[in-house]
């Protein structure tokens, strides 16, 4: 199941079709049948998704509809065999829920390539589980993506030098 067919959904389902996956499911905000043909996927309540899946692929955006989505309802629909993986935002995710379910085995395992915060200090629970997989939110690690991340940072850099505002500055 995805949790929508958004373009990272539909380039996820892409990447799957081959290994023979049988069926995809997705949800958001209303059916995108455009963009579900391709994949003959079906468009689905978020607790169907959740309760036939066995793997829930999280591609959406983070909104305040999305925000916290994925709770101890949503894990306690999940099979206990079923995989959950997040490549959307860490905040769309209880991780404590997510936690719970991990080391009570209502759901099987976890790959995460997001986190609130990241990265997840070094005591945090999740990092003790052997059934879930963090990453350093590598979705980010395309040539393009990285080129851009260094011309921002060279902007930055040449503005500091020169005295100007930084036209990218991150501000705490």
């Amino acid at each position: 199941g995805l949790s929508s067919l958004s373009f990272l959904g539909q380039a996820v389902a892409r990447r799957l079709k081959p290994f023979g996956v049988k069926k995809f499911l997705y949800t958001g905000s209303g059916p995108k049948p455009e963009s579900a043909a391709e994949f003959k996927a079906e468009f689905v309540p978020l607790a169907r998704l959740a309760e036939e899946s066995d793997f829930v692929v999280v591609t959406c955006a983070l909104t305040p509809a999305t925000q916290g989505m994925c709770n101890k309802e949503f894990f306690s629909r999940m099979k206990k065999t079923a995989v959950f993986i997040n490549t959307s935002r860490g905040a769309v995710v209880n991780q404590e829920d997510l936690y719970n379910a991990l080391a009570q085995g209502q759901i099987a395992a976890a790959g995460l390539d997001v986190t609130t915060p990241e990265p997840l200090p070094t005591a945090h629970p999740l990092l003790s589980l052997k059934n879930c997989v963090i990453l350093p939110h590598i979705g980010s690690a395309t040539y393009a993506t990285r080129s851009t991340m260094a011309v921002l940072a060279a902007d930055n850099l040449l503005a500091g030098l020169r005295g100007d505002p930084m036209p990218h500055e991150l501000v705490l």
